[in-house]
């Protein structure tokens, strides 16, 4: 016969209340009221006190990613709130009013702190990287603080054991590697992929248009956007351009921070059937109004006229107000560019959103997630006692432009640049065969972001494997090979994330699906190398504005920097062929 104490547990339900106490905390997936623990893998009797003793466990606290636990006491807690409300009227009066406070320990704010930190940084990091070309920007000037010598592709290469150099192609795909001290000609490569570019409206090389007296500008969508998303958002452009000189040609870069640009949308009263099916002419209605014409002469004493089918010079290809606008941020004369390449992007600056800003809201977040991730990945993974030089292997980022228009370029991860890069570093003299020898001892993660469970549409994810916020990376399957990850490969990243206490998730998409791809089965088909598929996951994705999740930045750092560290050890122990 059951004990009254055990009769009495069995009784006792879950609260989801407690899942904003630990942050560790979720409801047992077996059917019970038990709690479970993500971190130990463990079901939990569900009281309060039991929990906090769990917390406080030798078990628990190895497996909690923090350098400063604290113990937590939910009697003393309580203990310290009641004495306050005792002593306070007003907070007698706010518990009143707000019902039980919710408790929260050190360890959790500390955690907290942890992941809104990497977010913030990542933050910065999406803010800057406004077209490809400042994306390589941000991240040369972060290689170079972390002690980075840059290479070009043109010249000889003398790599030594123990350094860190990087290289850019067209200046929108950049790769960068650290050489591991013990390496030696033939060892493998341990290598992260991801991409610059994102889904956006391009100026054309023509763009000027007048209709209706507005100015406008003629712009090219470029990849898959959502482009009802970029309707009524405040844009302005951001990109290269190519400047003359006395030397010669030379490129800047340029962003506009002004919000110059805007797409309004057709008032619903000229089109009632647009909550019903909204679908524009990517042609006719993504024209960016830029000016007036009457405001443009008042302004200039000059009115624009005519088209640019038959210009010959810059000033008649493009709008004369939005080339006085590039020249001014530039500090160069009109009559000196010679062209550009300009990305429309939305002025509005990403944020943490939410509730409890939980939430990352904020533009080309796929891929600048995974680009981020590489990158300081790779930078944490060589700072000072770190484990580079004890390394065998050459650690790699490769992050390249044009994956989502299909890599299809010099610069793309269809190229044969990877190849000719992964030759040039392993080439030897006394070993013929020492790029041979190096792919079969290499790996690849292609890093790319996952279609998260989106709660209003449920049905759209296969019902075992649904990615969720705050649970980790996404281990990405398809056996049709639109993602590369095998058995074997995702068994790498598994043993990799164990280590370093990184949870991960699955997924595959429905039969009646189609499957989106990456770059990760263009390098393996390419390169012959080992490539395994994995993402965070994110909301809205290809939107103006995507979302996904602050701990997902540590997440993915962490992993990242763990495959860096652990993956030669972890390949030693790994028998397959």
């Amino acid at each position: 016969m059951p004990s009254k104490k055990r009769k009495r547990d069995n009784e006792r339900t879950y609260s989801s209340k407690w899942e904003e106490i630990f942050v560790w905390v979720q409801k047992a997936a077996d059917g019970s009221e038990a709690a479970y623990c993500t971190l130990c893998d463990c079901n939990i009797v569900p009281r309060i006190c039991n929990l906090s003793k769990h917390h406080n466990t030798e078990k628990h606290k190895l497996k909690t990613p923090l350098q400063d636990q604290t113990q937590f006491d939910v009697k003393k807690t309580r203990r310290q709130d009641n004495d306050k409300v005792k002593t306070d009227p007003a907070a007698a009066a706010g518990k009143q009013a707000r019902g039980p406070p919710a408790i929260q320990s050190a360890a959790q704010r500390s955690l907290k702190e942890v992941m809104q930190n990497a977010a913030k940084e990542f933050l910065a990091f999406v803010d800057e990287g406004v077209s490809p070309y400042h994306v390589i920007e941000a991240c040369k000037r972060r290689l170079r603080t972390a002690g980075f010598q840059e290479l070009k592709e043109t010249d000889h290469w003398d790599v030594e054991p123990a350094s860190k150099y990087y290289m850019t192609r067209n200046y929108s795909t950049i790769i960068a590697f650290a050489v591991g001290g013990k390496y030696k000609s033939g060892n493998g490569f341990s290598m992260v992929g991801a991409h610059t570019d994102s889904p956006c409206l391009r100026v054309k090389v023509r763009s000027k248009k007048i209709h209706a007296g507005y100015l406008q500008v003629g712009v090219e969508c470029y990849g898959g956007g959502i482009w009802n998303t970029w309707f009524d958002r405040d844009l302005t452009v951001a990109g290269r351009v190519l400047v003359k000189t006395a030397s010669g040609v030379e490129q800047h870069l340029v962003h506009v921070r002004d919000p110059i640009l805007r797409i309004p949308h057709l008032a619903i009263h000229l089109q009632r059937e647009m909550n019903d099916s909204f679908g524009p002419n990517k042609e006719t209605h993504l024209v960016p109004i830029l000016a007036t014409a009457v405001q443009e002469q008042l302004e200039t004493g000059v009115k624009s006229s005519g088209n640019a089918c038959e210009a010959t010079q810059m000033s008649e290809k493009h709008q004369p107000v939005l080339l006085n606008l590039i020249s001014s941020e530039l500090g160069v004369e009109v009559n000196d560019i010679v062209d550009f390449e300009l990305c429309l992007a939305d002025t509005q600056p990403s944020a943490l959103g939410g509730a409890f800003k939980e939430f990352i809201f904020g533009p080309r977040l796929d891929n600048l997630h995974s680009c981020y991730g590489a990158l300081q990945g790779l930078i944490e993974s060589c700072q000072d006692n770190g484990t580079l030089t004890d390394d065998t292997n050459i650690r790699v980022i490769t992050l390249f432009d044009n994956e989502e228009v299909g890599s299809g370029s010099a610069q793309g991860a269809a190229s044969s640049l990877t190849e000719l890069i992964l030759r040039r570093l392993s080439a030897c003299e006394h070993n013929r065969t020492a790029y041979e020898e190096a792919i079969a001892k290499s790996f690849m993660v292609s890093s790319d972001m996952a279609h998260a469970l989106h709660p209003n549409y449920q049905d759209k994810h296969e019902e075992n494997l649904r990615p969720a916020l705050h649970k980790g990376p996404v281990l990405k399957f398809n056996s049709n090979q639109r993602y590369a990850s095998t058995s074997v490969t995702a068994a790498v990243m598994r043993e990799v994330a164990k280590r370093v206490d990184v949870p991960l998730q699955d997924v595959m998409v429905r039969n009646d699906s189609p499957c989106g791809t990456t770059i990760g089965p263009l390098l393996a088909s390419a390169l012959g190398v080992r490539v395994v598929d994995i993402g965070s996951p994110q909301l809205a994705m290809h939107s103006i504005r995507e979302m996904c999740c602050t701990s997902s930045v540590h997440h993915t750092v962490t992993l990242l920097k763990g495959f860096f560290d652990h993956f030669p050890s972890v390949n030693s122990s790994l028998t397959v062929d």
